[in-house]
């Protein structure tokens, strides 16, 4: 049977990692990922989880040591955050071309300089390039779920892609909630053990990273844009396999309120829940679309879900100094380019270092929705 804990973000992550039965764990700790690892350390240590346990001296090495472990075929995971993300900068293009099916946590925190350890999403829409999965979460149990989702879609057939999953720094990582912490048994039956198609083996040597030249490279490229698009169904298949099994359900994103909405509200991770209770307040005709799914990018389903609304707000904790504008707010527009959705569109930039997220700034944000211009605000500047 299924138990409920009340612990935090970092917990859920260890104990999803615990339930995945993952062999090695190579990491190095950092303000606010630190819990994380020493979880997952300690289920070592007292050998609830048998895996051999990798203490490095950086980032770097971490992601190092995940790419040989990863390569031998064992089931593989790490954690970080901001600088240590950025630290790792080099190998993460290294596990996504040798298309290795690592998983990563990242508890997000702002990029220095300023120094900060507060919450934003810089860090990972910084590296949403790299070619890894980002799943982004609102709340502690879906921390658990994505992690074990994650194992499952990185690992599928035509993927091979390694995956981050998100959860803001602080607001999670630091912050208990209710829990469902499923079976072992149940979590076996709907994450068999990795059995990758090729893998290291010195009875059976073979060149693993060889030279790309021109004749080449443009290919290998092609082939991982490929495992992405192949994501983008395996995710949703996934997500139903886990619904048959554990009663929850997500996709690739996720509507609240969208019915008869004539403003959309569009953003990433836990500030989610703070747009939710503003929605239930409000007068207005307002819903929320949250992304779950950053990399692939949802585009036919936002597409979708924006057909019938006049106004949209991105309300995002990145910025693109020099363009201006979010992250998200940049890809929306794309995508919706070549369609006949064409809604006006703000942008908000809101919390970033850990600034507080209000429900007095949501609200603001809803009046901006009916002016008649596209601009971008910054919200709860001083």
């Amino acid at each position: 049977m299924p138990r409920r804990d009340v612990i935090h973000g970092s917990r859920a992550l260890a104990e999803a990692v615990k339930l995945c039965d993952v062999k090695v764990i190579a990491a190095y700790p950092i303000t606010p990922q630190t819990h994380i690892v020493e979880d997952i350390a300690k289920f070592v240590a007292n050998g609830e989880l048998k895996a051999e346990y990798i203490k490095v001296e950086s980032e770097h090495s971490a992601m190092s040591a995940c790419i040989g472990s990863s390569a031998t075929g064992a089931r593989t995971f790490t954690a970080t955050s901001s600088q240590g993300l950025a630290l790792m900068y080099e190998m993460l293009f290294v596990a996504s071309g040798l298309r290795l099916p690592i998983v990563m946590a990242n508890a997000n925190r702002a990029m220095s300089a300023p120094i900060n350890i507060w919450n934003d999403q810089q860090d990972t829409i910084s590296v949403r390039d790299c070619g890894w999965l980002q799943f982004y979460c609102e709340t502690n149990q879906e921390v658990l779920d994505y992690t074990i989702q994650a194992f499952k879609i990185s690992e599928s057939k035509g993927v091979y892609l390694p995956s981050i999953v998100c959860l803001d720094g602080y607001v999670l990582t630091h912050t208990i909630e209710p829990v469902e912490i499923p079976d072992k048994e149940a979590v076996e039956e709907f994450l068999p053990p990795y059995s990758p198609p090729f893998f290291l083996d010195p009875e059976e040597p073979m060149t693993l990273g060889p030279l790309g030249d021109p004749s080449v490279y443009m290919e290998f490229r092609k082939e991982q844009q490929k495992g992405m698009e192949k994501a983008y169904e395996v995710i949703k298949k996934v997500n139903k396999e886990f619904e048959e099994h554990f009663g929850r359900s997500y996709g690739m994103i996720e509507e609240y309120n969208m019915e008869n909405a004539e403003i959309a509200l569009i953003t990433l991770g836990s500030v989610a829940g703070t747009i939710k209770d503003v929605i239930d307040e409000s007068k207005e005709k307002v819903g929320l679309i949250k992304i779950r799914t950053f990399r692939p990018f949802p585009k036919e389903e936002l597409i979708k879900a924006l057909k019938d609304v006049s106004s949209v707000a991105v309300i995002e904790k990145d910025i693109s100094i020099g363009l201006g504008e979010g992250a998200v707010f940049s890809e929306l527009k794309g995508i919706l380019y070549a369609t006949n959705v064409h809604p006006n569109i703000i942008n908000a930039i809101v919390g970033l270092g850990g600034r507080d997220v209000t429900k007095e700034h949501i609200a603001k944000i809803i009046k901006e929705c009916k002016k008649p211009k596209q601009e971008v605000i910054w919200v709860g500047l001083k």
